[in-house]
């Protein structure tokens, strides 16, 4: 298993620190810190504070997802479906929860709101040619392999 170590602070003493609910899981869940509940209504978007920022080292990105159970039992998620978070940002990690469901969802401090996945990334060097490689799927697109 690989590790790194990732620095972390603590924006406001009751922030939760991301946990990993089990060994071999792959994102960390981020919990919800609120002053009060916050109800979203069925199609809302809320900004829901960690109270956490992080230094990630340079060379990973922190990649924020929905919690499945979250998501298929709630219909809460997040509204970008992948938040990023990169190397160079120290701002709060928050995430931009999205009511998906028909009806209204409240959200608690406390509450495993998302998870967070750190991964390795590579910078492109874009280079302009005027012919692309021909390949037999070509510029099949959108459901051309399949349903």
């Amino acid at each position: 298993m690989n590790r790194i170590n990732v620095k972390i602070k603590k924006l406001d003493p009751q922030a939760t620190l991301p946990r990993y609910g089990t060994e071999f899981a792959a994102g960390a869940d981020l919990y919800a810190l609120l002053t009060a509940p916050v109800t979203l209504l069925p199609g809302q978007t809320v900004m829901i504070s960690t109270g956490l920022a992080m230094e990630l080292p340079v060379g990973y990105v922190g990649l924020v997802y929905a919690r499945s159970g979250l998501a298929c039992k709630s219909g809460l998620a997040p509204a970008n479906k992948v938040g990023v978070i990169d190397s160079d940002y120290r701002g709060e990690i928050k995430v931009a929860l999205y009511n998906q469901s028909g009806e209204a969802r409240t959200v608690c401090s406390g509450d495993r709101i998302a998870q967070l996945v750190i991964a390795p990334y590579y910078m492109a060097d874009f280079e302009e040619v005027s012919v692309l490689e021909q390949t037999p799927r070509g510029t099949g697109g959108f459901g051309s392999t399949g349903t």
